[in-house]
């Protein structure tokens, strides 16, 4: 299919500020008590990860990082910030989402970032990766079924 025709002079890629709005909804609809215990985790959207987490977790590329948990979980005593203590954070990387987002047609931007958010809120509540691989694999065969 030939594009060349196209007037693509006003489409532009989704902004820092529509990511965050994105998440932004994604926390509002979040179900009790989840929304609740999740009220003092901030959510911050950067283009990429910085070098040294990136470099911390082994990847390659900052688009292999969507988003990161940053702070001290529920189950280590984090539901109470300490003097001195950063806020517990998600952080949501923007061009690694839409990356994603560019490769998985099949779901919408805000599935994205909806997904990421959860799985990363998913960590304050004191799940690994793994824990959380585990429900999502569940949920989808209750979907299937």
């Amino acid at each position: 299919m030939a594009l060349k025709g196209l007037d693509w002079s006003g489409f532009h890629a989704p902004t820092l500020d529509d990511i965050e709005a994105l998440a932004s909804a994604a926390l509002a609809a979040l179900p009790e008590p989840f929304k609740s215990l999740s009220a003092e985790v901030t959510c911050s959207v950067a283009e990429f990860a910085e070098d040294d987490i990136i470099a911390h977790f082994g990847m390659e590329s900052p688009f292999e990082l969507m988003g990161l948990f940053t702070g001290i979980g529920m189950t280590h005593d984090g539901a109470v910030p300490h003097t001195g203590q950063f806020p517990n954070t998600v952080f949501l990387y923007r061009r690694a989402i839409l990356d994603h987002w560019a490769e998985h047609d099949e779901d919408t931007l805000g599935d994205i970032v909806t997904h990421v958010l959860i799985h990363e809120l998913g960590h304050h509540f004191g799940y690994s990766d793994e824990d959380m691989e585990a429900i999502e694999a569940q949920a989808d065969l209750e979907d299937e079924g």
